[in-house]
């Protein structure tokens, strides 16, 4: 979104509308809204003129990082409404309400081939990511660990995958191009960047235009989560972390992430991702039924954070700092740049109206405290994750609640049944 942007509609904290893409509205806020404009124009002239401080912002954003706010925007732009349109991407509502986002497109060509590749370990499947990456031949590279392998294997065109060794590491890779002969032309030079690192994989180097077979391998690359789901304990929550780092370190952070689950006890943790990015989603289950079970929670995400940061990577790559990770945005920064993000939340939001405590907060134990159980209630919503993906869907959508809605009132039921507390 950061590089797509073109224009957006804000809703401010007072209730003022920005619309990027009416000068008369930008005329307008410029006048009512001086201070903000003044401010970021200030901030952004001030981060300029300390190297240090710029260069750690462009080293952070070399890599996918959504830890904190988009600061990287005070270094990019000179014209404030750029600054402000740019400052919004990520920022959680904590800056205000987009209504409207308007987006520069990227071409989406129709000629696509695929190829799921397993190496014996983890190291070469890295290495492989990193070499491609620098020859530009692909685009897309999906990792996926041994354990998510585990998950897919008995899918169709799948059955592969049952002989990978338990060190085994899948690289999904697309190479797309404008015509056939672009297509095939980026294929043959990704399998020739593997040979001529001297990279082996378990099976030949095979990609596939045929749409059942690059179906499957997608779909069992969206299915990771919800099957991880399904087979749950029933009252666990499947939980998703993601974090990003240097591909240089994608290795390290792959066994450092099976070591963090072994030493935790999730042994039905698994990790996969974007591996041309450096970034990966940690998916596990856990309960939230007891202190002893929320304290485990905790130290693993001390752990998680701490070992993210030592790689130099982001503790939040994709999808946003939320409460979990708001603690750990000072571990990742220092104090410097988290404090430039203290004052742009000022500017914005001096009165810490609008989702406040979601990017940045001063309680270190915030992300452990008012955790959402999901109690057993029935065999037939139990199985359910809450990712409201059947959502858009749904029939009853509109005219009763939705299957989501039902469920998480079915599971509140069953938590006030079971509750001692007088005033449930």
């Amino acid at each position: 979104t950061y590089h797509t942007i073109k224009d957006l509609r804000i809703v401010m904290n007072d209730g003022t509308v920005l619309d990027t893409a009416d000068q008369q509205s930008w005329d307008s806020f410029q006048i009512t809204h001086r201070r903000l404009v003044e401010g970021v124009t200030e901030l952004s002239q001030r981060v300029k003129a300390d190297p240090e401080l710029t260069a750690l912002i462009k080293k952070k954003f070399s890599i996918k990082n959504t830890t904190g706010y988009s600061i990287n925007a005070l270094v990019d732009f000179e014209d404030p409404k750029e600054i402000i349109k740019h400052l919004m991407v990520g920022s959680e509502g904590t800056f205000g309400f987009v209504s409207r986002a308007t987006y520069h497109t990227v071409p989406d060509y129709k000629n696509k081939a695929s190829a799921f590749i397993v190496f014996p370990t983890v190291e070469d499947a890295s290495n492989a990511t990193w070499e491609l990456r620098k020859a530009q031949c692909t685009d897309a590279v999906e990792l996926m660990d041994r354990r998510s392998l585990y998950t897919c294997e008995d899918m169709e065109h799948l059955h592969f995958l049952r002989s990978a060794p338990e060190t085994g590491t899948a690289l999904l890779i697309e190479c797309r191009g404008a015509t056939e002969e672009e297509m095939w032309a980026r294929v043959e030079a990704s399998k020739k960047t593997i040979a001529d690192a001297g990279l082996l994989t378990l099976q030949p180097i095979e990609f596939s235009t045929d749409p059942k077979v690059c179906t499957a391998y997608w779909d069992a690359r969206r299915a990771l989560i919800p099957m991880v789901g399904a087979v749950r304990k029933a009252g666990t929550s499947v939980l998703l972390e993601d974090v990003a780092v240097p591909v240089q370190n994608l290795a390290k952070l792959c066994n450092g992430i099976n070591e963090m689950f072994q030493k935790f006890d999730y042994h039905d943790g698994s990790a996969f991702g974007h591996a041309l990015e450096g970034n990966l989603h940690l998916v596990f289950t856990q309960g939230f039924e007891t202190p002893e079970e929320v304290q485990r929670y905790a130290d693993m995400m001390d752990y998680l954070c701490k070992m993210v940061c030592d790689l130099e990577g982001s503790l939040k790559a994709e999808h946003g700092t939320g409460r979990n990770v708001a603690p750990y945005v000072e571990m990742e920064w220092g104090k410097k740049a988290t404090a430039v993000m203290w004052e742009l939340k000022g500017l914005f939001d001096g009165e810490m109206l609008l989702n406040p405590g979601v990017v940045l907060n001063t309680n270190p134990t915030i992300h452990k405290e008012n955790l959402k159980p999901l109690p057993v209630a029935h065999g037939v919503v139990d199985t359910c994750m809450e990712c409201g993906f059947c959502e858009s869907a749904c029939p009853s959508g509109h005219v009763t609640l939705t299957p989501r809605q039902r469920i998480v009132a079915t599971r509140e039921l069953a938590r006030l049944d079971a509750s001692q507390t007088p005033a449930d």
